[in-house]
């Protein structure tokens, strides 16, 4: 791993943003972003912060997140999230090391699994997949397990034999385990 020091440019905001708004950036080596697979073309990135850490990586699509993980050997689902007929997004859960990739194919918030929230961490996830199962309070939840045939309150096993569906809306999902 190479290491180098740089300096952040701070600049003022300018426009209708407060007297002492300031925007940051910083300049990274051009051999190092022509390693990322950045180009002019394809240039979006994913920005982390863990609250120390700032980190930098090229955006992957969803297929290339199945495929590097898929060769790493981790367990891996894809969930297609439908709205009626409609294919509304795509969803990579990576269960080895509890990422999650998104991909979101209508504009319609109310049809997509995490609303405007286009990068669900893995809690995130599986708050979805609870959503869209019956709640562990329920009452006569152990029969109902029993008659759709699930050992076990778990919520992608109650998906894959329900499909996600739920009395209040039209929304349904597929599930997929990527070998």
């Amino acid at each position: 791993m190479e290491t180098r020091i740089g300096n952040i440019i701070i600049g003022s905001s300018g426009g209708t943003a407060g007297g002492t708004a300031n925007n940051y950036k910083i300049a990274l080596p051009s051999s190092w972003v022509r390693q990322m697979g950045i180009s002019p073309d394809s240039r979006q990135v994913e920005l982390s912060f863990d609250g120390t850490t700032i980190t930098i990586a090229r955006k992957q699509s969803l297929q290339e997140f199945l495929e590097a993980n898929r060769h790493a050997g981790h367990k891996l689902y894809l969930l297609c999230c439908y709205s009626g007929d409609t294919l509304c997004a795509k969803i990579a859960a990576d269960e080895t090391a509890q990422k999650v990739c998104l991909e979101n194919l209508v504009t319609d918030y109310l049809k997509l699994p995490f609303g405007n929230n286009q990068f669900p961490s893995w809690e995130d996830y599986l708050h979805f997949l609870e959503d869209r199962c019956i709640p562990r309070s329920r009452v006569g939840l152990r029969e109902y397990l029993e008659a759709i045939g699930v050992d076990s309150y778990a919520p992608l096993e109650i998906i894959q034999k329900t499909q996600g569906r739920m009395a209040e809306d039209d929304l349904w999902l597929t599930v997929e385990e990527i070998i």
